[in-house]
């Protein structure tokens, strides 16, 4: 048990402070925002797997009544293999710590949710009190869209049931028909993604946990890479050149191509828009999915080793 332990911290640490801090040093995730944020989140499960599997073996180690639960089903032998009945002392100090982290975690989490859902009630019932007919002339196929009478342009996607685009009549007088599209096909492919429940994840974990390098790169690449991505849905369907036109008429008064750090981002969007990144070729887009895949079921190995040996 205790080396079982022993290595899922080793585990847990070596993916929570050098593994991001490289990643974000990367040159490649610009190229591949989708797999960049799939292999984000597979380096948060795998710390979170770590510290949930370090959890119940510490918890059957210093409790008795867990350790009847979880080994329940098991063979005498698969039991004897972990050696729960010589846990160290420092093992039930560690479990009492990652069960307040399991505790502050889920606080997080519902805290969060609980936060999301009553800003989206206000906002919905704001705009549905601000919103005007649509214009004439604007074609219906555009989908769910809901038009408010504001000169500031802007365009985002509210998400819910039903998910609903917000678009200002300020953004309708400034953009084109295709520009418009391309907004539409950008915030539609955050709405496909989900991109909303990985923001709320990310920013949970980092607000929860400031100092774990791991969620507070998260928190920063999430919101980041999944801007990323949406970019490259809309310049797929309808132009790199339309896409970046679009991002700059909406943003052109707050200062889009300015070095202020508020704004690099959208300067860094453009630029990328206007400047494509060539992709990674298909072999390294499926070998860098699959190995970030393999890597959450390594504290599982780990935690299930003993007993495969037990049983082999």
């Amino acid at each position: 048990m205790t080396v079982c332990l022993l290595l899922l911290c080793a585990v847990a640490l070596t993916t929570a402070v050098p593994v991001p801090r490289a990643l974000t040093r990367a040159g490649w995730p610009e190229r591949e925002p989708v797999v960049a944020l799939w292999v984000w989140q597979c380096l948060v499960a795998t710390v979170l797997l770590c510290a949930l599997a370090a959890l119940v073996l510490g918890a059957a180690a210093v409790f008795h009544t867990v350790r009847d639960q979880v080994f329940a089903p098991a063979p005498p032998a698969v039991t004897a293999a972990y050696d729960l009945s010589a846990a160290p002392v420092w093992a039930a100090v560690l479990t009492l710590l990652l069960a307040c982290g399991a505790a502050w975690t889920t606080a997080m989490l519902g805290r969060e949710a609980a936060e999301v859902h009553r800003r989206r009630g206000l906002a919905r019932a704001h705009l549905r009190e601000r919103a005007p007919d649509l214009p004439a002339g604007l074609p219906a196929a555009r989908g769910p869209m809901l038009v408010l009478e504001d000169e500031y342009p802007d365009a985002w996607w509210l998400p819910g049931h039903p998910p609903q685009l917000v678009v200002t009549t300020g953004a309708l007088h400034r953009l084109t028909g295709h520009q418009l599209d391309a907004v539409l096909a950008h915030e539609r492919g955050h709405a496909r993604a989900h991109h909303d429940w990985l923001l709320h994840l990310s920013t949970a974990l980092a607000t929860g946990f400031p100092r774990v390098p791991l969620f507070a790169h998260f928190c920063d690449q999430t919101h980041r890479l999944v801007e990323l991505a949406a970019d490259d849905t809309a310049s797929r369907r309808h132009g790199h050149l339309t896409t970046a036109l679009a991002l700059i008429e909406l943003n052109q008064h707050r200062g889009v191509l300015s070095c202020a750090s508020s704004h690099r981002l959208l300067g860094e969007r453009v630029d990328r828009l206007l400047e494509p990144p060539p992709r990674l070729d298909r072999g390294r887009r499926a070998l860098t999915t699959t190995v970030a895949a393999l890597v959450p079921l390594l504290p599982l190995l780990i935690t299930f080793a003993p007993g495969l040996t037990a049983l082999s």
